[in-house]
């Protein structure tokens, strides 16, 4: 009959009941991709933000395009979260028809071509937008939601974990099977869409930034035997991997209990 070591098996047990509690306690996992946010918190207590836009048009340069097409729907669920935290949302027709006006004023800062944002047109555009509603409206703040897409890799062992901006995610596959090739490379790099978020007040001063992963747009494609990744038919499905990038993005202007970078 074998013996236990009982001192050993309490330890065991006890450590094991530690681990559990911890687990069930929603303390968040730590994540060391979380962003190093940039936030003015001086300039955002004076100016007393309660009313936004969120412009059509990003900060930085185009998003892709397979990106873009699904900007509509990620500002829809960024305004949903705003006014769920006590903030009003000004419509976003109301800026893109400022936009507009101006755009005819100064030219259109985007180079079709290559993509690349005049910085100076934009500035003038900017601050004729801001004259514009600051006449019409009562807001106090300009929320840019850019998607961007950032490369990142799966990793070894059993689980290929790839981890970004905050976020760990899964590999998905797309194609008849559900086999991966033995010999695939999971160092391979694989495409990742992120939300980065940009407050400035009205007088277009950076108040905060930050940046927030979504999922994965590529996908392991099951047909290839030399192993690949291909785009997914359908880009940031997934609501609550959506939810969590913009919750991850807004922290800590919207504190976010989920939050898993260094405590604060």
């Amino acid at each position: 009959m074998r013996r236990l070591n009982l001192p050993a098996f309490f330890a065991a047990t006890l450590t094991a009941m530690v681990t559990l509690l911890t687990a069930c306690s929603g303390t968040p996992t730590y994540n060391p991709t979380t962003y190093p946010y940039q936030m003015d918190r001086e300039r955002i207590d004076a100016a007393g933000i309660r009313t936004v836009v969120i412009p059509h048009v990003n900060l930085g340069g185009q998003s892709r395009n397979y990106l873009e097409k699904e900007a509509p729907r990620i500002d829809a669920r960024v305004a949903a979260y705003l006014k769920e935290n006590g903030f009003k949302v000004v419509p976003q027709r109301q800026f893109q028809q400022e936009w507009n006006s101006a755009v005819r004023a100064y030219g259109d800062p985007v180079d079709p071509t290559s993509g690349r944002v005049n910085r100076k047109t934009f500035a003038q555009i900017m601050h004729s937008v801001r004259d514009a509603m600051q006449k019409n409206t009562d807001l106090d703040a300009f929320v840019f939601t850019d998607i961007v897409e950032v490369q990142t890799a799966f990793s070894g062992g059993l689980k290929h974990l790839a981890r970004w901006d905050g976020v760990t995610r899964k590999p998905s596959l797309q194609g008849p099977g559900n086999a991966v090739s033995a010999d695939f490379d999971w160092n391979m790099q694989v495409a990742a869409a992120s939300l980065q978020v940009s407050i400035y007040d009205m007088e277009l001063e950076p108040l905060f930034s930050s940046r927030g992963g979504m999922d994965v747009t590529e996908a392991i494609d099951t047909r290839s035997t030399a192993g690949r990744y291909i785009r997914r038919r359908n880009i940031l499905e997934n609501d609550n991997n959506v939810m969590e990038g913009i919750q991850l993005s807004f922290h800590p202007f919207i504190a976010y209990e989920g939050w898993p970078g260094n405590p604060e």
